[in-house]
């Protein structure tokens, strides 16, 4: 089931903005990778996550998939998907998560890890 909450767009005389969440409960957080730095290759059983990249520079595995998303690319992590972000520049990547459901830092369940952190 996706249950990605719906964003909106709404034009203003000096531009715009791009509305993600109105009165959902989600968490809402900006993950910074180090240059060379990975995040675990992991899914989540309690939540979806929207990630608005604002950085190039990252390589995001989602699903089978690999990306090499550009700065204000959006991806939708539906809970239960593998995923990973990765650096693979010289500078740090910035990428805006708002997760959406139950947010649990414990609900991490980790596939592989290069910190050698397993488990949920």
């Amino acid at each position: 089931m996706d249950y990605r909450p719906s964003s909106v767009k709404v034009d203003k005389p000096w531009g715009r903005f791009d509305q993600y969440t109105h009165n959902l409960p989600c968490t809402v957080k900006i993950i910074t990778v180090a240059p060379g730095g990975t995040l675990s290759r992991q899914y989540h059983l309690q939540r979806d996550e929207l990630w608005v990249i604002l950085d190039a520079g990252s390589q995001v595995e989602l699903g089978d998939e690999t990306f090499h998303p550009d700065s204000g690319d959006e991806l939708f992590i539906p809970r239960e998907t593998v995923h990973r972000l990765s650096t693979i520049g010289e500078s740090p990547v910035r990428v805006l998560e708002i997760s959406f459901g139950e947010f649990d830092e414990e609900d991490i369940v980790r596939l592989e890890d290069v910190y050698g952190r397993t488990g949920p």
